[in-house]
């Protein structure tokens, strides 16, 4: 094991409270064992190991996904995103493994925005975004719909409008969510466009999407 899982491990296994653990289990539906450190004292601990690091963060990664409590996976998430920087075309299908491992909302939301930044960086992956968007697991849809949350005025309008009417008629509720998401995002840089796309498509859209995507858009 690394030093840095195991470094992690001597961080986190302190602060385990087995209360709170079950009462975590519990809100994602009894998927993941948990030690019951909410998201500030996992963080206080475990950033300054992070910022130390100088290793293979991939490597470093698969360690930590290894690993069964669901805390070690959230310190894989931020240990990407804080290192994305790293990070290139060549690791895409390494971080679509870990989107198809123990997936859940969690790691899956906190693994697109790292995605979308080396895709942001090397322009040729929107090709593989537009394959992920036509893909049999719904993880990696979401992914695609989400990638961009990030991107502000460098969002690419027409794709996201694309990949939100694409999955559209779609029943998986996380896919329905993920499209309101994106356009409630992508609403704080160009609401007009994003108002208009709502108007157009409303019949197309689920009201879950719609009612995401127009939580705060003016009448």
């Amino acid at each position: 094991m690394s030093d840095l899982a195991a470094g992690i491990q001597d961080a986190l296994q302190p602060l385990a409270d087995a209360g709170r653990a079950d009462s975590m289990a519990a809100y994602m539906k009894g998927k993941f064992d948990f030690l019951g450190i909410q998201t500030p004292a996992r963080r206080q601990a475990t950033l300054p190991l992070i910022r130390a690091f100088t290793g293979n963060p991939l490597f470093a990664t698969r360690e930590l996904w290894a690993l069964p409590a669901r805390e070690y996976q959230y310190v894989a998430v931020d240990l990407l995103r804080r290192q994305n920087t790293r990070l290139a075309a060549s690791d895409l299908p390494m971080l679509e493994a870990l989107i198809q491992d123990k997936s859940w909302w969690d790691t899956v939301d906190g693994l697109a925005p790292t995605i979308g930044a080396i895709v942001a960086r090397e322009p040729k992956l929107l090709s593989r975004m537009d394959a992920l968007i036509r893909s049999p697991d719904f993880w990696l849809r979401r992914v695609a719909l989400l990638h961009q949350l990030e991107w502000k005025e460098k969002t690419d309008e027409a794709r996201l409008f694309e990949y939100c009417l694409r999955c559209a008629d779609e029943q998986e509720f996380f896919i329905r969510k993920a499209i309101g998401w994106a356009l409630r995002q992508y609403a704080r840089t160009n609401p007009a466009a994003v108002r208009q796309f709502l108007e157009t498509n409303r019949g197309k859209l689920s009201s879950l999407s719609f009612r995401e995507a127009a939580k705060h858009l003016s009448p």
